[in-house]
């Protein structure tokens, strides 16, 4: 059987979806998107090592998950990150613009293919909550929504093994 090429990915998320991760053995049930260290973003980011570039892919998950956060207003106000090492083929890269992070991923990822989790404390849930509310606004320009959304990432996201899924729900 051949190695398959694997590609570190990083997928936003909430702590439901965790939960739905847990029961269904996998998360998604069609096209993913996801970040990850693109040509595009390299580009980009020629100055970066692997690690700089890894981050940057790894906060856009972030900031994805505020997106989600927004339109599930039930979910507790934490955002989740999940780092996959999935198959390099059939990875779609999005890069639409120089710089761009956003890959698809033509299948649901399973548990299996997870390498960590990363969730933000307890600390963080009044500026994840204040910073879920504006991110659409931030993402158009506003200079104060921004402000609140740089607020919430001014909290690193709590670094799990995939064997601590079961504490996490």
């Amino acid at each position: 059987m051949p190695i398959t090429d694997l590609v570190r990915v990083y997928l936003p998320a909430t702590l439901p979806m965790l939960t739905a991760l847990r029961a269904d053995g996998r998360l998604g049930d069609q096209t993913l998107v996801a970040h990850a260290v693109t040509p595009g973003l390299r580009e980009w980011y020629a100055e970066g090592d692997e690690e700089e570039l890894e981050y940057v892919a790894f906060t856009r998950a972030a900031q994805g998950a505020l997106h989600l956060l927004r339109q599930d207003p039930s979910a507790p106000r934490r955002r989740v990150v999940l780092s996959a090492d999935v198959p390099a083929a059939g990875l779609t890269s999005e890069d639409t613009e120089l710089g761009s992070s956003t890959v698809r991923l033509p299948q649901p990822v399973s548990l299996a293919e997870l390498a960590s989790i990363h969730v933000d404390g307890t600390d963080a849930v009044e500026a994840v909550a204040a910073a879920a509310e504006v991110v659409d606004e931030a993402l158009a320009g506003d200079p104060d929504a921004q402000f609140t959304v740089d607020g919430a990432e001014d909290h690193e996201l709590e670094w799990y093994a995939v064997s601590e899924l079961d504490e996490l729900i």
